[in-house]
């Protein structure tokens, strides 16, 4: 059962963000929507309310210490406990490495990365007091093989996959009952291309979506799935995507 448990969900705005917190909502959970554009935000809340969900909402840069634990605050303030967090919120500007396109690197290590361990850090004490709670993650097929274009996102995504094993495997040393998931989706519908600036990057890989693109609702069905699991069950990999896409 679903219903009642808090999560937080960073990358709320749209996509995979968006799809799970309708998602959840529907299913009785009471939903922590993160995001930047606290528009976007804003009109998600009022829908999930709208159709009798439960969801409140705060402007988060996943790049800041601190608004992320201004998040967790929220979620405690408002419905007085946390089960989940959904660590979501990733950028893809891919390009070959001789671009030189080296901000770009830099932001993508700042929240594909850094993201990931501000939110942990954020929720880690209150996970190891009450000794449960569920820390799920997005990583991708690029977390999984390497690909050309690719090299820091998926040097990003790596990251990820590592850091969410050794958080589950200590976790289980420590008697904390933290669980985990890292989500591997391949071609997801989502505003993820819209951050490739090399042109010739995107066009391909917007062929590539285009072609095999499938709707973020599946992912959301997944992250339901993990959620309602036994409290002594981790489900901790899921590699999720078209079915004709051979990635």
């Amino acid at each position: 059962m679903i219903k009642d448990k808090v999560v937080i969900i960073t990358g709320a705005s749209s996509g995979i963000g968006e799809a799970t917190a309708r998602r959840l909502a529907r299913e009785g959970v009471k939903v922590v929507l993160g995001a930047r554009r606290t528009d976007k935000l804003k009109q998600l809340a009022a829908e999930i309310t709208k159709e009798g969900g439960h969801a409140v909402y705060q402007a988060l840069d996943v790049t800041n210490q601190s608004e992320n634990d201004a998040i967790v605050k929220l979620a405690l303030d408002t419905f007085g406990n946390l089960d989940v967090i959904f660590l979501n919120a990733g950028i893809m500007p891919n390009s070959p490495l001789s671009a030189l396109k080296t901000d770009e690197w830099h932001q993508m290590v700042d929240v594909n990365i850094k993201g990931v361990l501000n939110g942990v850090a954020a929720v880690l004490p209150v996970f190891t007091q009450q000794k449960s709670g569920h820390v799920i993650a997005t990583s991708s097929v690029a977390g999984l093989k390497a690909y050309p274009n690719g090299a820091v996102y998926g040097g990003t995504k790596w990251f990820v996959r590592d850091f969410m094993e050794v958080l589950r495997m200590e976790s289980a040393q420590e008697g904390t009952n933290i669980r985990t998931a890292i989500i591997y989706p391949a071609a997801i519908n989502t505003e993820l291309l819209k951050t490739i600036s090399q042109h010739q990057t995107r066009e391909s890989m917007q062929g590539i979506y285009d072609t095999y693109g499938i709707s973020p609702d599946r992912i959301a069905d997944i992250i339901a799935f993990a959620i309602g699991q036994p409290g002594d069950t981790t489900i901790n990999e899921f590699t999720v995507g078209p079915s004709n896409q051979p990635w």
